[in-house]
């Protein structure tokens, strides 16, 4: 039977798969942060409605969640290089091309696809704030600035957390493209696995489970996070009663 499969072969995968979990997790981290801040600029180009900032967010917007993410990675594998033999040829620089880290490249890739959907689920928790509470805000003189710090943002994130978290676990999954351009996150350690011992449905089995961990690991995160924003509401709450 163990000729067809072989059960242990999943716990191996599963052990030589833990050393490449912190190269995936690196990747879902800096492309969350990045796409946090650019997604929460963009988001405010599209509120305040500024003329060409507004339609270059839109645009942007619409084209990275128009296109698939595996496309995007190799526009930045290739992209980037061209960019900088241009530099190169205009400005008389120097740049080393052949230097450049292939996590640079799913860095840019992942950072910007991110971006463009963490800045709808931004915009869309922006605008579920009361207006009366803005306009209270500036009622007792409060600057935008400090509007969007007291009043708006924490508002919002009770409503951003949970789309906020299905895209970082959305993020974590799709990791598994950067092994296309020679990354060795888990999916790519899983092709050089199964390539040596040929056990592939059990090293996928044992790549699958891990992703699954991961993802409940976020799960109860978010789930906890969500929790103690839901609780500190419920005390501003308690505490605007008469």
């Amino acid at each position: 039977m163990e000729n067809i499969f072989k059960p242990s072969a999943i716990g191996s995968a599963m052990r030589e798969l833990i050393s490449a979990i912190p190269i995936t997790i690196e990747i879902a981290v800096v492309a969350a942060i990045v796409g946090l801040l650019i997604g929460f600029l963009l988001a405010l180009f599209r509120i305040k409605k500024w003329a060409v900032l507004s339609q270059i967010a839109t645009l942007y917007i619409s084209f990275v969640r128009g296109t698939p993410l595996l496309v995007q990675i190799f526009l930045s594998y290739y992209g980037i290089p061209m960019v900088l033999n241009m530099l190169n040829y205009e400005f008389g620089t120097s740049f080393s091309i052949n230097k450049i880290p292939s996590m640079v490249f799913v860095f840019v890739a992942f950072s910007l696809n991110e971006a463009a959907y963490m800045a709808e689920a931004i915009r869309a928790a922006i605008l579920s704030v009361d207006k009366k509470d803005i306009e209270a805000a500036h009622s007792i003189g409060m600057t935008g600035g400090q509007t969007m710090r007291r009043v708006i943002l924490p508002q919002a994130m009770i409503v951003a957390i949970p789309n906020l978290g299905n895209s970082l676990i959305s993020l974590i999954k799709s990791t598994s493209l950067a092994f296309t351009i020679g990354v060795m996150e888990m999916t790519g350690k899983t092709k050089v696995i199964a390539g040596r011992n040929m056990r592939f449905f059990e090293s996928y089995i044992g790549l699958a489970l891990l992703y699954w961990v991961l993802c409940i690991v976020i799960e109860f995160g978010i789930h906890k996070l969500e929790k103690k924003f839901n609780i500190m509401e419920r005390k501003v709450d308690d505490n605007d009663k008469p």
